[in-house]
């Protein structure tokens, strides 16, 4: 039996029947852009992640851009990133013309390590911008102590950590925007692209929904100069029906990770690290080997499907060549682009993949 990476369409085809009638139901609404679905979704996203609003956007880029726009965050600002992570948080920085400024991880949660970002902070730097990396929350008192300190914004990049907890609080509102994408492939994905912010600022809310829509509120009127950068109605028709079973799916995500732990514990794997403080939702199962490379084709030989989470840092990039940082100037993102990879993990894995996956694995460690 092959055991894919993620099955997307078993997660469309357990919910078949729901998702076909809310796509048709909007087929037949005559409404295409924005409108009722989209304020439903809105608001019932918003509701989940206990935030006061929600605005929905196009993808999860789009999110962090407009986040910083609404801030305005431009040329000359500089904005904390972690050194570890998707590109695509350091791209919505250098979009806006400001400079992405690294810091490096915590090697134990592969998450922005706060004890380090002070010595990051200059006169330039205008906001924080931490990611909840494979749906773990980052710690986010001591960063957003740092921002009361410095005077700063805090931006969350919560793409991977739809339902996660810190300190018993749903990721959501603990900083000035936190910003989601909805890419088929996450916790809570779309059948296409799809994205949005959550804050409890109503001028923030209402600022990213006028950029959104080519700086308009109302037709014809244009405040800013705006994107169009609106989430699609048959999309958040389907984020709508997904909601309802997201928390259910998450735990299914937990079950599967309680049998990886505890068959997987005493091998030469770098297992995960949770700490007390956060309830992660398991965007991925992420371990670390020195024998990745060989690990990684021997699963594939005996089909079972993994990836890199992230192969290159975005400071080793060629569209950050410019910046001229050495492929050590950040080490511990570095290692860990040498040695993580992500084995499978889905809702809709079954208990005899999970089987088998931990049966390849026991004899090759």
């Amino acid at each position: 039996m092959k055991v894919p990476f993620l099955d997307l369409g078993a997660s469309y085809l357990e919910l078949k029947p729901e998702i076909d009638a809310a796509i048709q139901r909007v087929l037949s609404s005559g409404w295409y852009i924005l409108g009722p679905e989209v304020e439903a979704f809105e608001a019932e996203w918003a509701n989940y992640c206990e935030a006061k609003y929600a605005v929905g956007l196009a993808n999860g880029l789009d999110a962090l851009i407009l986040a910083l726009r609404a801030l305005g965050v431009g040329k000359g600002d500089e904005v904390i990133v972690p050194s570890n992570t998707y590109i695509a948080t350091w791209l919505a920085v250098s979009a806006v013309g400001a400079t992405p400024v690294p810091v490096e991880p915590d090697p134990a949660t592969y998450n922005i390590d706060s004890s380090r970002i002070e010595a990051a902070i200059t006169k330039k730097t205008k906001v924080l911008l931490p990611v909840h990396l494979y749906g773990q929350p980052a710690d986010l008192d001591p960063i957003l102590a740092l921002a009361r300190k410095h005077n700063l914004f805090v931006v969350e990049d919560a793409a991977q950590a739809h339902g996660a907890r810190y300190k018993g609080k749903r990721i959501g509102a603990h900083g000035d925007v936190v910003c989601w994408s909805f890419y088929p492939g996450k916790n809570l994905g779309a059948l296409g692209d799809a994205g949005g912010i959550t804050t409890n600022s109503p001028e923030l809310a209402d600022k990213i929904r006028v950029l959104r829509n080519y700086g308009s509120r109302v037709k014809y009127v244009n405040e800013v100069q705006g994107v169009n950068s609106r989430l699609d109605p048959i999309q958040a028709a389907v984020l709508r029906t997904k909601l309802n079973y997201l928390d259910e799916w998450t735990e299914r995500r937990k079950a599967i990770v309680s049998t990886y732990l505890s068959n997987l514990q005493g091998t030469d794997l770098v297992l995960p690290f949770v700490p007390d403080w956060a309830d992660p939702v398991w965007h991925l199962f992420v371990v670390r080997s020195s024998n990745r490379n060989q690990l990684q084709s021997n699963l594939a030989e005996a089909g079972i499907g993994t990836l890199i989470h992230y192969p290159i840092p975005p400071h080793m990039q060629e569209a950050y060549v410019d910046f001229g940082f050495d492929d050590d100037a950040f080490p511990v993102a570095k290692m860990l682009s040498d040695q993580v990879f992500s084995i499978p993990i889905g809702p809709n894995q079954t208990s005899t993949q999970t089987g088998i996956i931990l049966e390849k694995l026991s004899k090759l460690l």
